[in-house]
């Protein structure tokens, strides 16, 4: 047995602060930008940070810890960086269309100076204009015209008086307009009594006139109302001239200055215009603009002169390079945009003014960082995010207006030209969730950069290693650590990936440790972090965490929990499991039970029948099953019935690790030959009897030694484990020392026939040679039941016959 053993060479795998080349971290240089032991996902992601086509977004995807947020932060930094600054992009007035503000696109910084140079413009025409039409100039212009025709008016007015006087009638003013009314010789006007006592042929004769000289007064003043209209138009003519006069000098000044941005200069040319068809709002006078119920009547936005304002929906003034924008909270509004409102007078008004931008807009022509899962939660990003990538463009739209039961009138803003690179973060399972339900996500995220949780410990990683860790102190401000710290921190980053030739690239979890060290050397009065400390963080860490097991380990000790670490029990084995508590894992024991009887229902795995056995551990069952057959069953039939249970398992079983458990179970049954209480065993098996590796080594074994532990170490207890699980050994110093002193042992195996000899304490042939000659029996005595049963059947059917007879 003692050839199975794993000599303490093979255990003992601690790095030696020997080996390097510093005594603290001071001497290290910082890395600040340089992901480790991610060749591949960096080679993806630079490669999609080069590819400018349509579809060519990235998805990062990898566990939780590994780096993925930063190194996408500082790639992006450093590619937008040798990138084109983008340009301003602003929503402005459309006065052709009011409810669709158009999109203008300037060079950086120019939008801030357009804003500013028209508020300066309003104001100075609000200031030029009134003054303007106050001048000798146009007072002189405008009288010549009413001069000009305010005497025509009066001569056809006078012309029309002086016909109807020689019929008898005079023009007078009353509420119905002009009415002819008739006169006496006098010229004055005839009463109503006169009229009356006329004859009736007199009578006629004025009703007549009167409706020729009525007809004819609808003709004057159409005559008199066109030589009106004309002098208006002559009046608005010189309107405008005199606005023009004013207007044009100041805007083409503007367009002057903006002559190399052809939108700016062709939007100063419709400004320049609107302002003149409205020159009658800069002749109002203060008091008129300072009413807000006039300026309600005047605009539904509460004031005019907001037409001429500029929003400057994305300012890239101040952007380096490419933008780089990490949305860490991606709602709707944060990514897609908004239009506000303001309660004015109980009702919700907007403007153009009042539509803002969303992160994609301010990403635009660089990179947009966003997490698959935030965006997924978040209802209508992920559609309106795919919708905006495959049109290559985005409108500002409120969530509120796709639902609305009626339809009202809103603001329809121009869609924005999109460009630029979406960079998502999630997990594996999230990817491949979207890529295989989502038909459009393969063609929008052409990219996947893979992060591993793992990387090679050798001497170049180990390197870059603690360099990493000498980052991490001067950007967080810890005191330096020694050699011994940092081996020791290679140590605990070894023992995440459960192999000792990795290196976890968790470096959330690694981080953690640095500071939590760095708090517990404080503790210690240390002024460099020792490896002591790092221990204490450690193990502190893990005491935070271990609650669930040490109840367990309480009701073991109480013996609530069955279990035996010393004597032999026939069909009775120690099995191993892991528990999982959130970021903390640890083994157990766990009796494993097996009864064998004759029938021929073959192995019943009573988890599964009382529907607690995952598929994995099933697959195990029937492995079992199939092993069996193959190593008895050559030349008679398999006749046997036998139930395999974890004892006190209340919470269902699942994976394979327990195959070889359960196999040394069942043959000890059927053998009749006890199994060793006092070793536990783990690891999976194939049909053919080879053990394979299974995963949680280290945590299985060092349950399994606390257990012993407790109940008190003989020197005979231990674990058998795969043999191809050496490579996974790290385990804690304690059980190291253990069985470097003889108070505990390892063993490995490659083979089942390796196992049984260890747990039952006798040659494998001598096993098999009980086992097959049990199943033999059970054969037998099946074959002579099933003799009995027929002759039985035969004798029945016989006395049925005669009874007919």
């Amino acid at each position: 047995m003692d050839k199975y053993k794993i000599p303490i060479s093979n255990l003992d795998f601690n790095f030696k602060a020997e080996e390097l080349d510093f005594e603290t971290t001071e001497e290290l240089s910082a890395i600040d930008e340089e992901i480790i032991g991610q060749n591949r996902a960096a080679d993806s992601l630079d490669f999609g940070m080069r590819v400018n086509k349509s579809g060519y977004n990235i998805f990062m995807a990898g566990e939780s810890g590994t780096g993925k947020s930063t190194y996408a932060e500082n790639m992006a930094e450093e590619k937008s960086a040798k990138m084109e600054q983008p340009k301003d992009i602003l929503y402005v007035f459309n006065f052709s269309e009011p409810e669709k503000p158009r999109v203008m696109r300037v060079p950086a910084g120019m939008g801030n100076d357009l804003k500013t140079d028209m508020e300066k413009i309003v104001e100075e025409l609000q200031e030029e204009i009134p003054r303007a039409f106050e001048g000798e100039e146009y007072e002189a212009e405008r009288k010549e015209i009413l001069n000009e025709y305010q005497p025509k008016s009066n001569k056809v007015m006078q012309e029309f008086e002086d016909s109807a006087r020689e019929r008898g009638f005079m023009l007078q003013n009353t509420s119905q307009g002009l009415v002819p009314v008739p006169i006496d010789e006098d010229g004055e006007p005839i009463s109503r009594e006169d009229f009356q006592e006329m004859d009736d042929e007199k009578k006629d004769e004025i009703r007549n006139k009167s409706q020729k000289i009525q007809n004819e007064i609808s003709q004057i003043m159409r005559e008199i109302r066109s030589i009106k209209e004309e002098a208006q138009d002559e009046l608005a003519a010189l309107e405008k001239k005199i606005g023009i006069s004013v207007v044009q000098p100041i805007i083409c000044h503007l367009q002057d200055k903006y002559e190399d941005c052809e939108e700016i200069v062709n939007y100063l040319e419709e400004v320049q215009e609107d302002i003149v068809d409205n020159i009658d709002r800069f002749r109002s006078n203060d008091e008129d603009q300072q009413n807000p119920f006039l300026a309600m009547q005047q605009d539904d936005d509460g004031s005019f002169f907001i037409r001429y304002q500029i929003n400057i929906f994305v300012n890239n003034s101040k952007t380096e390079g490419a933008p780089v924008i990490y949305e860490k909270n991606p709602t709707y509004y944060n990514l897609f945009g908004k239009i506000e409102g303001k309660s004015q007078f109980g009702t919700i008004t907007t403007n153009f003014t009042m539509i803002r931008s969303g992160s994609l807009h301010r990403a635009n022509g660089g990179f947009l960082i966003v997490h698959a899962k935030d965006l997924l939660t978040n209802p209508f990003c992920w559609d309106t995010l795919k919708r905006a990538l495959i049109n290559q463009e985005i409108t500002v739209e409120n969530i509120g207006e796709q639902y609305r039961s009626v339809p009202i009138i809103t603001l329809k803003p121009e869609a924005v030209e999109l460009d630029l690179k979406i960079i998502m973060i999630g997990s594996p399972y999230i990817y491949y969730l979207l890529y295989n339900y989502d038909d459009e996500f393969s063609e929008l995220f052409k990219i996947k950069a893979d992060f591993d949780i793992e990387m090679e410990r050798n001497k170049k990683n180990i390197a870059k290693f603690a360099d990493f860790i000498s980052s991490v102190i001067n950007r967080d401000e810890l005191k330096e650590f020694s050699a011994e710290a940092v081996a020791a921190m290679i140590d605990f980053s070894s023992r995440l990936t459960g192999d000792r030739e990795k290196l976890s690239t968790k470096f959330n979890e690694i981080i953690e440790i640095l500071v939590e060290a760095d708090v517990w050397s404080d503790s210690f009065g240390e002024e460099i972090v020792s490896a002591s400390s790092v221990k204490k963080a450690i193990d502190e860490k893990e005491r935070r965490s271990n609650l669930l097991e040490e109840k367990i380990q309480e009701q073991i000790d109480r013996d609530h929990l069955l279990l035996d670490v010393s004597g032999s029990e026939i069909g009775q084995i120690n099995g191993l499991s892991v528990y999982q508590a959130g970021n903390y894992s640890f083994g157990r024991p766990a009796r494993i039970t097996a009864r064998s009887y004759l029938g021929k229902e073959g192995v019943i795995n009573i988890e599964r029948e009382a529907k607690m056995s995952g598929r994995i551990h099933s697959k195990g069952v029937m492995i079992l099953t199939g092993y069996l057959g193959g190593k008895y069953a050559q030349d008679s039939p398999l006749s046997l019935t036998a139930s395999i249970a974890f004892e006190q398992s209340y919470g269902g079983v699942d994976g394979d690790s327990a195959t070889c458990a359960e196999v040394v179970a069942l043959l000890s049954s059927l053998a009749g030959i006890p199994v060793r209480q006092d070793i536990a065993i783990t690891g999976s098996m194939n049909q053919k009897g080879v053990v394979q590796p299974i995963g949680g080594v280290n945590e299985k074994i060092e349950g399994f030694f606390k257990v012993c532990q407790a109940k008190g170490l003989t020197g005979e207890q231990g674990v058998i484990i795969p043999q191809r699980n050496l490579d996974n050994l790290m385990l804690n110093q304690e059980v190291v020392e253990a069985v470097d002193q003889g108070k505990f042992n390892l063993y490995s195996i490659d083979d089942i026939d390796q196992a049984l000899e260890i747990m039952l304490a006798k040659e494998a042939d001598q096993i098999h040679s009980a086992v097959k000659e049990k199943l033999e029996e059970y054969a037998e005595l099946e074959a002579e039941n099933y003799g009995e049963l027929e002759e039985d059947e035969e004798e029945n059917n016989a006395e049925n016959n005669s009874d007919e007879d």
